[in-house]
C-alpha cells in the first residue's frame, strides 16, 4: 500500500515533533513529504536531514540563507515566504496537511489546503476562532474531511463516531492549569515562569499561557461549535485536574460517552493521521487495577475571565473572535515579554474586542482587515 504523504505546517513545534515521532514509528505508512517552520531553522535542518522530505520552508525570511547553505548537499527544496506554503501544500504529492501553525497566520494555508482537497489534520485552533464559519463552509464546498488534533476535540470526534444520534451536550475537559487552586492575590502578581508551569501537558509557549488564563478553553467552546455544528449553551466547560477523560458527549437520553487515555498528545495525532485505523503507540496505559480518582469541577468564570469573553464573542458572532484572537495574541506576547501583568491580559482582550468595528458577515478580506485593526488597537492599549 502507498505510504500517506503528509504536509506538517509548524513541524518544529510541540506537535509538529510529536508527529515525526509518529512518522518516524511508522515509516511504512508515512512520508513526510514538506516541513515547514516559523523561526527554529537549527531544528528545522535537523528534522530534513532525518526524514529527507521533498521541501521545506522556512517562514522567517532572515534565516532562509542558513536552513539553504545547510541543505545544499541534499535534494531538498528550501523556500521562505508565507504564500510558499500555499503553493506547495496544493501540489498533487500530499495527501494530509496537519495544520499546527500556531495563531492567526494559519488561517490562509489551512484555506488552500481545503481548497486542494487535502485531507486535514487539524491542530490550529486559532483558524477556527478566527473564522470557524468560513473554515467549515469551504470544507463542505470542497468536501474537505477536517479531522481534529486537539485533545479534547479528538475525544468528541471519538465518541460520535457511527452514531447516529444528535448531541445533546459536549463536555469538554481541562486540566485547570497551573492557577486552578491558586489564590486571586498569588494570580495578580504571577509572573511568566509561574504561568508557564503546566501541571499536566508540555506545550509551547503561547498555548501554556492561554492554558493559565484558559483562553484556550474559550477557543475549544468556540471550536467545538464550529466542528460538531453545536449551540453554545450545549458546550460545558469540567475542569478534570487528571487529564484522564479528554471530553466527553452527552446524548439525548442521558447517556454520555468519553475517550479516556492517559495525557499523550501522540494518540489524537496519530488517529487522525491514520483516520480511522488505530496505530500501534508506546503510550502510557491507565492501570484500572489501581486506585483512580477522576475529578470535575466547574471553573470560576469570574478568576478566569477569558471563558466569558470566549462565550461573548460566540454569541454575538461576526468578526468578534477575530478580535479576540488577535487581541489574545498581542497581549500573551506583551505578557512573555514583561511589558503588562497576567491579568492584564484579559483587560487587554476585552477593551479591544469593544473598540474593534464589527463586522456582522466578514468574507476573508474583512478577516483581514479586522487582525490588522484589533491588533494595532490592542498594541495602542499595552501603552
Amino acid at each position: 500500500m502507498r505510504k500517506k504523504r503528509i504536509a506538517i505546517l509548524g513541524s518544529t513545534g510541540s506537535i509538529g515533533t510529536q508527529a515525526l515521532d509518529t512518522v518516524r514509528a511508522h515509516h511504512d505508512k508515512f512520508v513526510a513529504e514538506v516541513l515547514v517552520a516559523n523561526n527554529n531553522a537549527e531544528l528545522l535542518v535537523r528534522q530534513a536531514i532525518e526524514f529527507q522530505p521533498n521541501a521545506v520552508i522556512i517562514a522567517n525570511e532572515q534565516k532562509y540563507a542558513y536552513v539553504k547553505d545547510a541543505l545544499a548537499r541534499y535534494p531538498i527544496k528550501v523556500f521562505t515566504k508565507p504564500e510558499s506554503v500555499e503553493q506547495i501544500i496544493c501540489g498533487e504529492n500530499i495527501d494530509t496537511v496537519l495544520a499546527a501553525i500556531v495563531g492567526y497566520a494559519g488561517l490562509k494555508p489551512l484555506i488552500s489546503a481545503i481548497k486542494s482537497k487535502k485531507t486535514i489534520a487539524l491542530a490550529n485552533k486559532e483558524t477556527l476562532v478566527v473564522a470557524g464559519d468560513l473554515i467549515m463552509k469551504l470544507a463542505e464546498q470542497y468536501k474537505t474531511p477536517v479531522i481534529p488534533v486537539d485533545s479534547e476535540h479528538s475525544a468528541v470526534f471519538q465518541s460520535i463516531l457511527g452514531e447516529p444520534n444528535k448531541i445533546e451536550k459536549i463536555l469538554l475537559t481541562a486540566s485547570g492549569g497551573p492557577f486552578f487552586n491558586a489564590d486571586n492575590k498569588y494570580i495578580e502578581n504571577a509572573t511568566k515562569t509561574d504561568a508557564l508551569k503546566h501541571p499536566r501537558w508540555a506545550m509551547g509557549k503561547k498555548i501554556t499561557i492561554d492554558s493559565a488564563t484558559m483562553m484556550n478553553k474559550g477557543f475549544e467552546v468556540i471550536e467545538a461549535h464550529w466542528l460538531f455544528d453545536v449551540k453554545p449553551e450545549q458546550i460545558q466547560i469540567v475542569v478534570h485536574p487528571q487529564s484522564i477523560v479528554h471530553s466527553m458527549v452527552q446524548f439525548v437520553d442521558g447517556s454520555v460517552k468519553a475517550q479516556l487515555s492517559e495525557p499523550d498528545m501522540r494518540i489524537a495525532i496519530a488517529y487522525a493521521l491514520n483516520f480511522p485505523v488505530r496505530l500501534p503507540l508506546d503510550s502510557k496505559r491507565i492501570d484500572f487495577s489501581k486506585f483512580l480518582t477522576l475529578e470535575f469541577q466547574c471553573p470560576d468564570i469570574e478568576k478566569f475571565p477569558c471563558i466569558a469573553l470566549a462565550y461573548k464573542a460566540l454569541d454575538k458572532g461576526g468578526n468578534t473572535a477575530c478580535v479576540m484572537n488577535a487581541a489574545n495574541e498581542i497581549a500573551v506576547d506583551a505578557f512573555l515579554n514583561d511589558k503588562i501583568k497576567f491579568l492584564q491580559i484579559a483587560e487587554i482582550i476585552e477593551k479591544t474586542m469593544s473598540m474593534t468595528v464589527f463586522i456582522p458577515n466578514p468574507n476573508i478580506d474583512d478577516y483581514i482587515a479586522t487582525d490588522i485593526e484589533a491588533r494595532s488597537i490592542a498594541k495602542r492599549l499595552l501603552n
